[in-house]
């Protein structure tokens, strides 16, 4: 026997349970210091929050709260409680102890998308202090509050119950509370935190959060009751078809042997914005019986297909009934009353696609107010509702808004210019899992730059506005005075009395000066 067979009769081979691949690389999901950890876990959880309330029609009322238990290791203490429909008790556990395992496993718009964040920070306070996570929860119109403290067992990815027990639900509590003990840098986070808390209310004006920690309290009141149109669960588009997933979809019909159907009713049941009539002609093109039975397909045959459906270019774009944009109006609140600006426009464009996937961009501008002149734009990005606070050098948002002459729209740096950019989808083209930075996407980065330039000319006509409603101030200031030299001067050349030529000043005033910047300062405040 050679010493290489030595070696490879003493190499031993094992698998690895979703949960034990995160447990050793839990930077991949953001919680590569207590720094990271302690802000990444505060953001988690209030994703969940919202999600958990307003795309079930309830208005959201957030409490999170972080206390130091031993400043001296880094023991913190992070809570999260929301009025939102909570979680099952039967399938709590699983929710809470199981890596990939959720009810966001469906083709729609929703922060958290990976089955990962909750269960990470559950992950990293079982590793960093021992203890487990302890969660309240209680359905709409449910008797009982369950109560669960719950651990993670790495090698087998379940959940493990140290505890529970249930109590009366005498006040009709609906909503989920939870609490875990990690170790977590307060200092090094607390600004961070204190921004994403901030960043979330902006994108979220419909919620009342609050927030706790030391040395610090943000209240912020909901300025509106009005909430997005929740997203619909939607079908996958032809184009961003693969073998695997036409295996799947075949799969899932239940009378498979007995009553397969068509490959053209396939198309049109299992595809989005396929009908009769474009799944014939794409079956026509692409060299298909459109009357084959779909259990007749080899993979040869789902190999061309897939390959084919991706080269098709007559597909209609997907529908945009998947997602939940913000919407003009709420963006532009939820901007106001958090930047404090002089003005605010908001801009939706209308649905796009990138590979089959759609999306929508947003963008609003705030000039002035409490906004610091800055030697290039402030710049908010956001996508699906979350703030993106990391990477922001790397994002496409920062490329677009960095290329952008604004010279053209009248703003000469250093200026008090906000940029607020929003992307949602049902697959937003995150650079990496730690879910910061957007790519460079070619079709996203183009609906950025036209969602931009058409704010930006809004706000030029309002800095117009300005300029003119300045030159009225300043001819008015020059007027009034040098009004009585004139008058004096007027008098004494005409031999008439003073006081008539300074009502004549007088009245100039008001019927040319004032009148014409009291109608440039309307035309300004409705913009």
């Amino acid at each position: 026997m050679t010493i290489l067979d030595e070696i490879l009769a003493l190499e031993e081979y094992k698998g690895l349970s979703p949960a034990e691949f995160f447990y050793r690389n839990r930077e991949i999901a953001g919680f590569s210091n207590p720094t990271r950890a302690l802000y990444q876990t505060v953001r988690e959880l209030v994703e969940n929050s919202l999600d958990a309330t307003e795309m079930f029609g309830i208005l959201p009322d957030i409490y999170v709260e972080v206390e130091e238990i031993n400043p001296k290791e880094n023991v913190v203490s992070v809570r999260v409680r929301d009025n939102g429909i909570g979680v099952p008790p039967e399938e709590a556990p699983n929710v809470f102890g199981r890596v990939f395992y959720g009810s966001k496993y469906k083709l729609r718009q929703s922060r958290g998308i990976f089955g990962l964040g909750v269960k990470m920070a559950v992950l990293y306070a079982q590793m960093t202090t021992g203890k487990p996570c302890e969660i309240r929860t209680a359905t709409p119109k449910s008797d009982y509050i369950y109560s669960f403290k719950i651990l993670i067992d790495i090698s087998k990815n379940k959940p493990i119950i140290v505890s529970k027990r249930k109590e009366k639900n005498t006040k009709r509590w609906h909503g989920t509370d939870v609490r875990l003990i990690l170790e977590g840098n307060w200092s090094g986070s607390k600004n961070r935190i204190a921004e994403y808390i901030k960043r979330t209310a902006m994108i979220a004006p419909y919620a009342n959060i609050t927030f706790r920690g030391p040395g610090v309290e943000l209240i912020f009141k909901r300025v509106t009751k009005k909430l997005p149109e929740p997203p619909e669960t939607g079908k996958p588009h032809p184009k961003g078809v693969d073998i695997e997933l036409l295996k799947q979809l075949i799969s899932g019909f239940k009378n498979l042997k007995e009553d397969p159907p068509t490959l053209q009713e396939f198309l049109v049941t299992c595809f989005d914005s396929v009908g009769t009539i474009t799944a014939r002609r794409f079956l026509e093109w692409a060299g298909f019986d459109p009357n084959v039975r779909i259990d007749k397909l080899r993979i040869r045959d789902l190999e061309k297909l897939a390959r084919r459906m991706k080269e098709y270019n007559e597909w209609r774009r997907p529908r945009a009934t998947p997602l939940s944009p913000l919407g003009e109006d709420l963006l532009m609140k939820g901007v106001k009353e958090i930047l404090k600006a002089e003005f605010v426009t908001a801009v939706t464009r209308k649905p796009a696609s990138y590979g089959g996937h759609p999306f929508i961009v947003e963008v609003a501008l705030a000039w002035g107010g409490e906004i610091k002149p800055m030697e290039r734009p402030l710049l908010l990005r956001f996508a699906n509702k979350i703030p993106l606070l990391y990477d922001e050098g790397a994002d496409v948002s920062r490329k677009v808004v960095d290329n952008i002459d604004w010279n053209q729209y009248k703003v000469k740096m250093p200026a008090p210019l906000a940029v607020v950019t929003h992307i949602c989808s049902t697959k937003v083209p995150f650079k990496g899992v730690g879910k910061e930075a957007i790519a460079d996407v070619p079709e996203i980065e183009k609906e950025i730059e036209n969602a931009i330039k058409e704010a930006a000319r809004r706000l030029r006509r309002y800095l117009s506005k300005k300029e003119k409603e300045m030159e009225v101030k300043v001819k008015y200031v020059t007027i009034t005075k040098y009004a009585d030299e004139v008058a004096r001067a007027l008098a004494i050349i005409t031999k008439r009395d003073k006081e008539i030529y300074l009502k004549a000043i007088e009245r100039l005033v008001e019927t040319r000066i004032l009148k014409r910047g009291a109608r440039i300062k309307a035309r300004v405040r409705r913009r």
